[in-house]
């Protein structure tokens, strides 16, 4: 049976490890189809990285988008689309955990 988009970005969510899994708080996980200003852009993290955060700070929720078109696009077959909603969802928690590019790129990420 072919999984849908939404129920890859779930199970990429649904396979962190349990101790990753418990540091998200406050964080909404959106698809939507691309990114009005950048259509080529696969995801996106909008909020302030854990580290950077003060007991102050507003409590707005911290958002991670993926957009579905350009991955569909840039990975049309299944298994490496898969792979790739898996990579993306993983980058942008980075960024929610305080991970930058630089990093991300070291690991294989970028």
């Amino acid at each position: 049976m072919k999984r849908s988009f939404e129920d890859e970005v779930a199970r990429a969510l649904d396979e962190l490890p349990p101790e990753l899994a418990k540091g998200l708080r406050n964080v909404a996980i959106l698809i939507e189809d691309e990114h009005p200003g950048e259509p080529g852009l696969l995801g996106l993290y909008r909020g302030v990285p854990l580290p950077e955060r003060r007991f102050a700070d507003p409590i707005q929720p911290d958002t991670i988008t993926i957009y579905r078109e350009p991955l569909e696009r840039l990975y049309p077959e299944p298994d490496e689309l898969k792979g790739q909603i898996r990579i993306t969802v993983l980058h942008e928690l980075a960024h929610y955990f305080g991970i930058g590019e630089e990093r991300l790129d070291e690991l294989g990420y970028g």
